[in-house]
């Protein structure tokens, strides 16, 4: 018989936490974040008091949608999903916003080339990243109507991670309308509810026009409501371009439903999760990489992301701009004074001019130096930036809540700072920082060095 457990003490309770310096950093980017959210809002207020008489103040409206659309609302959601949606899968991807996306609707098994070469042989073609240039073109052929076969989809998450790529089909050359299925590898060990075992899964939908979302206002595809038709129909591609791939269905995977999406659309499905088996399929022969570790390496490293260079260009124009008004500002306000100093000290008024000016390129200066060293990687050049922007853009927006109004240049430097704070809060330059900034390019450099040792 075993003797009854014995407890030298009580237990020891917590009466306070210890700010270690991740928590500190981690608390003082969440301040930051929060900062850029509520500078957008307060922004937007400032830009629809510029009124809307005349076709040139009519431009603030639009000015006001966007920031609404795509700076407030977005930080908003991204705020309060945190909060209040799972973080584990429940069998719906989230939006970069965090809000719920499409549901997961297909599983696949086999790897990821072996799904590639399946999609291909079914007629779908594989859609382009995500880019500046690819974003540009998909707005470009969705006005004029002009066919774009490959592309992009937005990103939608799942494990915490983007699609790792999609595939879609073009209807009659309209890239308003079109089929789609995004595709997220599963992790190592992972189980889908039930104990399945699936390398892939993935979400399909059909893109029936462009709209607006129901929750940021963002112009977007919107999505037919019926995705088992859709799901049915990607499976039946494959299996006519492909008869030998097994499929198997698991029945009731999900509890059918009738809900929305991250764009606001309605989606309803049976929650039927239909298994495509492409682990027969042979993938298209493919250059095998050398050195696969060292070159993951090289590729990182130098993959900086487009948050933290358009951060440099827009700190740049707003130096440039921002020390122009100031000099114009200094020149009105020794104006006032000039007689009063000239009066009592004639060389008075050329001493603070040159004074108040060498003080303000002395601080231009330290702006643009930190922008490069943010340019570089360093995290703490961008939380000093960060730290100095969220001061000038708090007062400048104190002061144009009130009777103020901010004239053109003075506007446009309030929203290239905005822009600024938006970029450098984003989670991409956030990350990039952290993880590949001045050190990874120590280690990038070390590598080079061993290999030319070698």
């Amino acid at each position: 018989m075993r003797r009854p457990p014995v407890y030298d003490h009580p237990p020891v309770k917590v009466l306070g936490l210890r700010l270690r310096p991740a928590l500190l950093l981690a608390l003082l980017e969440n301040l930051f974040f929060g900062a850029a959210t509520v500078f957008a809002f307060l922004f937007a207020w400032v830009v629809l008091r510029q009124g809307v008489s005349g076709w040139a103040n009519s431009a603030y409206l639009l000015v006001f949608w966007a920031v609404l659309a795509y700076l407030a609302l977005p930080r908003l959601h991204r705020v309060l999903t945190a909060i209040y949606v799972p973080d584990y899968f429940i069998g719906r991807t989230r939006t970069s916003d965090g809000l719920l996306g499409d549901p997961v609707n297909l599983a696949f098994t086999g790897s990821g080339d072996q799904i590639r070469e399946t999609m291909r042989e079914a007629g779908w073609i594989e859609a382009d990243p995500v880019n500046l240039t690819s974003s540009v073109r998909i707005v470009v052929a969705s006005l004029t109507r002009r066919s774009y076969a490959r592309a992009p989809v937005s990103p939608l998450f799942l494990f915490g991670q983007q699609q790792a790529f999609a595939f879609q089909q073009e209807v009659e050359g309209n890239p308003a309308q079109r089929h789609h299925v995004r595709f997220w590898p599963c992790p190592p060990g992972w189980l889908l509810p039930g104990g399945h075992k699936v390398d892939w899964i993935a979400a399909g939908s059909y893109d029936r026009a462009v709209g607006l979302s129901f929750f940021t206002l963002q112009v977007t595809h919107r999505i037919d409501a019926d995705l088992d038709i859709e799901r049915d129909y990607i499976v039946d591609s494959i299996r006519h371009a492909c008869p030998h791939v097994p499929v198997r269905t698991i029945a009731d995977f999900s509890t059918g439903y009738h809900s929305r999406n991250g764009g606001g659309d309605a989606v309803r499905t049976d929650g039927d999760l239909p298994v495509v088996d492409v682990s027969a399929i042979a993938p298209a022969p493919q250059q095998a990489a050398t050195e696969p570790q060292d070159e993951d390496v090289l590729h990182r490293v130098g993959r900086r992301p487009f948050s933290v260079v358009a951060a440099g260009v827009l700190t740049v124009l707003s130096l440039l701009i921002s020390l122009g008004v100031a000099i114009d500002q200094l020149e009105e306000l020794l104006g006032e004074v000039e007689a009063e100093l000239v009066a009592t000290d004639p060389q008075a008024t050329t001493f603070v001019l040159y004074t108040l000016l060498a003080f303000l390129v002395v601080v231009y200066l330290l702006m643009a130096a930190m922008a490069w060293l943010t340019f570089l990687g360093s995290r703490w050049a961008r939380l000093c930036m960060l730290a100095a922007l969220t001061f000038s853009q708090l007062a400048s927006l104190v002061q144009y809540l009130g009777r103020d109004r901010p004239a053109g240049l003075a506007m446009l430097t309030l929203t290239l700072d905005l822009l600024t704070i938006y970029a450098l809060t984003s989670l991409s330059a956030r990350q990039w920082t952290h993880e590949h900034g001045l050190s990874a390019r120590r280690r990038m450099r070390r590598l080079i060095a061993r290999r030319e040792r070698e």
